[in-house]
């Protein structure tokens, strides 16, 4: 599609169960929201949605943990989602949630057309089952080995240590994270989309960018690292895919399909949907027609996701839609990799991240810096990763050293030589210039066409998704700029030849005012600070880029003689050693605190207070000691409850001697149901404290007390 008409950008779904870290940012949000700002800059009918994820196993996972319920945890980092994106200036024209009426609703609707278009294919399979928690077990609710990499605590959907896709049945020794038991595998009736049946157009549409034959996409214009992923999917054939789960957290399957009860929407099949009824959401709060963005020709559809997404959105998510029928597919998924930090995965679970909102909460005035260091450093073809001490480097060197500082010179020289106003000048006058290569130049329409060529060739940067060269193409402009003060030295020149000076600052104030353009995308906070310093209004997001090439085509300029600029103010600042320090020590202190929390057995999965209710602890003394014949760890103990004596059998024999133990105040389960060890009949449990070394110890109370005392 070369000129489309109008632009549908999506941004993938956060899962609503953790806060936004610089990954994520990196990921999907500060690609699309340069992206977009760009588009509405080139007058381009644009609207971009995205939301909160907030379905799914993992969501009632984090429920528990937490001990509370789904509705408090996806309402908790909703709000935190929100509050993110507004403080780092992502500029979504939606942020929606899927827990939203009209998000149920569409995707209802959308299952009961594949259902009664016959597309599903209903079977029943042998599925993993906890029969401790009485309940099916959902991909996330299941952990083990994974089979590809060997790493453990693998996902029943997912491996995040290698990224492969699995089912559950391919785990090594799986558990559910629900109960820690071992599930087992009981029948149950689903809906699955048979993928296999799309494979051959899927092929075409990937590998030539064609559907029947019919050019829809460039394939060239795709990231290698999005087509070997899908072509290393689609070589390996496709199966059908189950499109519904058995929960009680998430979008029902429509009660007019038979079967259809205890059922859920599969979270791959529900959130990517979330795309069009945030859109639909948009369309009803401005007047517009949702359908034009979805099922029009002359729209481009683009997804903007991280690489863990590719498979869902460029084969499942498409199957789906042109299933259904009538809806646009994507013309490009500008998938970005991964960042890591400090030489290490960013992992929440350890706490080793940037936190979004921590960030913006302690820094408020340094949103544009994080920005764009992490433009910067974005993982448009590979991993790449984040450190402090880049981070200082990066604004300290290029945002301080040369775009703040060539704009702080050229306004501060403008006020000292011409109080503020833009100086009149004879563009016959030669001066040296960076941008010629005899050095020599006039100030005529050329000078102009250069700054124009390489506004152009930031913006074909943007349009081809390179983030990071289109940047650097920031700077460069800078430094250009830098460098025509340097070579014509108007400090100096001053004194000898006012009218060289005249041409020079003009000239230095039209590449500001470039500059203030062209950063909005990236910096948009710093764009409106240089707007101020140069007396413009901020009001450049729609169409201005388009006027401002046009102007400087014509070699008109953008800001004319004798305008009244305003006194420099600072556009950034250095990034103290304090600062570097101060946050990578926080990051050693979480790696600190994650090692010793390692030293300590986790805990064990909530009970309820009726549960430790029927639990009898007494105390008793221990009376004789002896070990169990044939064992090497059991010892048979006499203990007296005070109102009886009992044999109890405990695993101890390899941390006691049986000589220091008669005399021992313990604690014991009185109410265990007895139970045969080793031909010794033990009717109770002692309490006993395990270190990280296993090493046990009795637990006992301070003091002496009675046998046979409850204790609570």
């Amino acid at each position: 599609m070369n000129n489309p008409s109008r632009y549908l950008i999506t941004s993938a779904l956060p899962y609503a169960n953790g806060p936004l870290h610089i990954g994520h940012l990196a990921g999907a949000y500060l690609s699309a929201d340069v992206y977009v700002r760009f588009l509405r800059m080139m007058d381009k009918d644009v609207v971009w949605v995205c939301g909160s994820d907030e379905h799914g196993a993992a969501i009632t996972i984090k429920a528990l943990k937490e001990n509370t319920t789904p509705k408090e945890i996806i309402d908790k980092y909703h709000t935190l989602f929100e509050k993110a994106f507004e403080q780092m200036n992502i500029s979504f024209d939606i942020y929606h949630r899927t827990s939203e009426p009209i998000h149920h609703e569409t995707s209802q609707d959308f299952f009961k057309m594949l259902y009664d278009k016959g597309e599903f294919i209903e079977k029943e399979s042998d599925q993993y089952y906890d029969d401790e928690a009485k309940q099916f077990l959902a991909d996330r609710y299941i952990k083990g080995e994974c089979p590809k990499c060997g790493k453990k605590d693998a996902y029943g959907d997912q491996c995040e240590n290698c990224g492969s896709s699995l089912s559950p049945t391919e785990l090594i020794n799986p558990l559910s994270t629900l109960s820690g038991a071992k599930p087992i595998l009981k029948s149950t009736k689903h809906w699955y989309l048979p993928l296999d049946k799309y494979e051959n157009w899927l092929k075409e549409w990937i590998s030539d960018g064609t559907i029947d034959g019919e050019e829809y996409h460039d394939p060239s214009k795709w990231k290698n690292h999005v087509l070997g992923q899908c072509k290393s999917w689609l070589d390996g054939g496709l199966v059908p895919r189950s499109m519904t789960r058995d929960l009680d957290w998430g979008v029902d399957v429509p009660e007019e399909v038979q079967g259809s009860e205890g059922k859920k929407l599969y979270v791959w099949l529900d959130a990517p949907i979330g795309y069009i009824s945030a859109t639909k959401q948009w369309a009803q709060d401005n007047g517009k027609d949702w359908e034009t963005y979805w099922k029009s020709d002359d729209t481009a559809l683009i997804h903007f996701i991280g690489k863990d997404n590719i498979v869902f959105h460029c084969l499942i998510f498409p199957a789906i839609l042109k299933a259904h029928g009538g809806y646009n597919l994507p013309i490009n998924v500008p998938a970005n990799q991964f960042v890591n930090l400090e030489g290490n995965k960013i992992s929440t679970s350890k706490n080793w991240a940037v936190w979004v909102n921590e960030y913006a909460e302690i820094y408020p005035d340094r949103i544009d810096e994080l920005r764009y260091h992490m433009i910067k450093i974005m993982p448009e073809q590979k991993d790449s990763e984040f450190t402090w001490q880049s981070f200082q480097d990066s604004v300290n060197n290029e945002l301080v050293n040369n775009l703040a500082n060539f704009v702080n010179r050229v306004i501060v020289l403008t006020h000292k030589y011409y109080d503020g106003k833009v100086p009149e000048f004879d563009p016959n006058i030669m001066f040296e210039s960076p941008y010629e290569e005899d050095d020599l130049a006039g100030f005529h329409e050329s000078e102009l066409l250069i700054l124009h060529d390489a506004v152009h060739e930031l913006n074909q940067n943007i349009r081809d998704f390179n983030f990071r060269s289109a940047l650097q193409m920031v700077l460069k402009i800078s430094q250009n700029g830098n460098q025509l003060l340097q070579l014509n030295e108007p400090w100096k020149a001053i004194k000898e030849d006012e009218e060289l000076v005249k041409v020079v600052m003009n000239l230095s104030l039209q590449i500001v005012t470039v500059l203030s353009v062209c950063i909005r995308p990236f910096l948009p906070n710093a764009s409106n600070r240089m707007r101020d310093q140069l007396g413009l209004n901020h009001d450049i997001d729609n169409g201005s880029l388009v006027s401002m090439l046009d102007q400087l085509c014509e070699g008109e300029l953008l800001i004319n003689e004798g305008h009244q600029i305003k006194k420099a103010t600072h556009l950034f600042s250095r990034i103290p050693d304090e600062m570097i320090e101060t946050e990578k020590a926080k990051l050693v202190e979480s790696e600190e605190g994650n090692e010793e929390q390692s030293k300590h057995i986790p805990l064990k999965e909530n009970i309820e207070f009726n549960d430790f209710m029927k639990l009898d602890f007494r105390t008793a003394t221990i009376l004789t000691a002896e070990k169990v014949e044939k064992t090497d760890k059991l010892l048979k103990l006499e203990v007296d409850l005070g109102f009886e004596q009992r044999t109890i059998v405990s695993g101890i024999a390899e941390h006691y001697q049986t000589d220091e133990l008669p005399g021992k105040q313990i604690m014991v389960v009185a109410n265990l149901a007895p139970k045969k060890l080793r031909g010794v009949m033990s009717q109770g449990m002692i309490l006993l404290a395990e270190d990280e070394n296993g090493k046990l110890t009795f637990v006992s109370a301070e003091g002496s007390f009675p046998n046979g005392m409850v204790v609570r």
